[in-house]
């Protein structure tokens, strides 16, 4: 069955899937309520996965990585190990390559990171769908990563679900840990920035965010979290209209904004 919509899913803190006082936590674990088609493969596109040229995972079955340091020990012991899909890995490839991408490299070892099995597993517990990896270029731009998902826009005919993975404003070193911190005002106005470029489908200004938005080198110091969602943009379509689906900004700084890409023809 075809899929019409992409997303771009702000994931947070690897915390998520153990900590259900984060609301975003409650909203994934609602997801097929809100989604309920299912897909017959997931592509993610995550921030935690930045190569020199795009990359896909080629893999029977998924591996866990805990590609992150220093947190409680139940989160070391979660395992979502979802099928591979190595057939949409190619597909991809062959996707990217029509489009003039000269160069897709494919990784046979690689399982999933924690952009990808930590919302995954809050959104598909049972992982037994097949999940497909692909890689940001942080020394490219956003419009290169938009033409990437226009090449991709064919999966969704295929009944691929393409999920950008990253964070709407992703500034570790400003975090604030502290109970209940103030939110700082440069990370809500990046944050309302984007939301209403996005709402308002002033997509060239997203594509070209390092000019156009307010405080943006504050909001992405390196741009690896926010590269997925020009992916999804580019994947739902040039007219898309974009749906704000979860947003809050945790630690002062962490936004959990969250966006449904619909294309035109399918909007209401």
């Amino acid at each position: 069955m075809a899929l019409k919509d992409t997303f771009y899913i702000s994931h947070g803190s690897p915390t998520l899937p153990i900590d259900d006082s984060i609301p975003a936590s409650q909203f994934l674990k609602k997801w097929k309520e809100f989604y309920p088609q299912r897909p017959s493969a997931i592509l993610v596109i995550s921030g935690h996965w930045d190569t020199a040229v795009p990359s896909v995972n080629v893999v029977n079955r998924n591996d866990t990585i805990y590609d992150f340091y220093g947190f409680p020990k139940a989160l070391y012991k979660l395992k979502y190990q979802p099928p591979g899909a190595p057939q949409l890995a190619r597909r991809v490839k062959e996707l990217l390559h029509q489009s003039g991408f000269s160069r897709v490299d494919e990784d046979k070892k690689r399982g999933l990171d924690h952009g990808a099995w930590v919302p995954l597993i809050l959104m598909y517990p049972e992982a037994d769908i097949p999940v497909c990896q692909l890689s940001v270029q942080s020394d490219q731009d956003g419009t290169y990563h938009y033409n990437m998902g226009k090449a991709l826009a064919p999966l969704k005919d295929e009944g691929v679900l393409i999920i950008g993975s990253g964070s709407a404003v992703h500034n570790l070193r400003a975090l604030n840990i502290q109970p209940n911190p103030p939110v700082a005002s440069w990370a809500k106005q990046f944050d309302d920035w984007l939301i209403s470029s996005l709402l308002e489908g002033r997509y060239e200004d997203v594509n070209h965010y390092e000019q156009k938005a307010p405080h943006a080198r504050m909001a992405h110091p390196w741009p690896d979290h926010f590269y997925p969602l020009h992916v999804a943009l580019g994947a739902a379509g040039e007219n898309a209209k974009a749906k704000l689906i979860h947003s809050g900004i945790e630690m002062g700084t962490l936004s959990y904004a969250s966006f449904q890409f619909t294309p035109a023809s399918s909007s209401s």
